[in-house]
């Protein structure tokens, strides 16, 4: 299923500042929920980490964007082998509702069932700039065409490539800045 192709598989700007991306993922709901908050699933489609799921509860989220996907494609100037970032659970609410720091923002990912599916809404509040709209946008897009994938036993495309095409996309359909 090429999801990129749908226009409902973009996200979209909800405030100058945040972006809302949704997908109809295989269920059950519970499934879903594993694949946000266990480390071991969430590493294969978007950062490792142990978290807590108790509101207040540090945790840290590291990226390995190259083993997402095999090949990994070519991973654009300026991105590194890792990333590392600090968060604090702010929400919980399993198996609906998670949600987390950011950086200087928050995360939220809302699960809903629908029949044997699970519709999937991730919402991103307080990105710095249009730049980092761009790049979010882009990077939530691809990391949940990963996810999709996994949960329906599919390969995914290269990671560094279908990102660095969606960002371009992106750049049209957000604008510049």
């Amino acid at each position: 299923m090429n999801l990129a192709a749908s226009p409902s598989a973009y996200a979209t700007a909800t405030a100058a500042n945040a972006v809302r991306i949704e997908r109809l993922l295989p269920g059950p709901i519970e499934r879903a929920w594993s694949y946000l908050t266990e480390g071991e699933l969430r590493r294969q489609w978007l950062a490792a980490g142990e978290m807590e799921l108790a509101v207040g509860a540090p945790f840290e989220l590291v990226w390995r964007n190259d083993e997402l996907t095999q090949p990994p494609g070519h991973r654009p100037e300026g991105f590194n082998v890792e990333n590392r970032m600090q968060s604090q659970l702010t929400e919980v609410d399993p198996p609906r509702r998670l949600s987390f720091t950011w950086g200087g923002g928050e995360v939220t990912f809302a699960l809903e069932p629908r029949g044997a599916q699970v519709l999937l809404t991730v919402s991103h509040r307080g990105i710095s700039d249009h730049a980092n709209m761009l790049r979010i946008g882009a990077g939530w897009h691809s990391h949940l065409d990963v996810l999709d994938a996994r949960l329906r036993g599919t390969q995914p495309e290269p990671f560094w490539d279908h990102w660095a095409r969606l960002r371009d996309e992106y750049a049209i359909r957000l604008g510049q800045g």
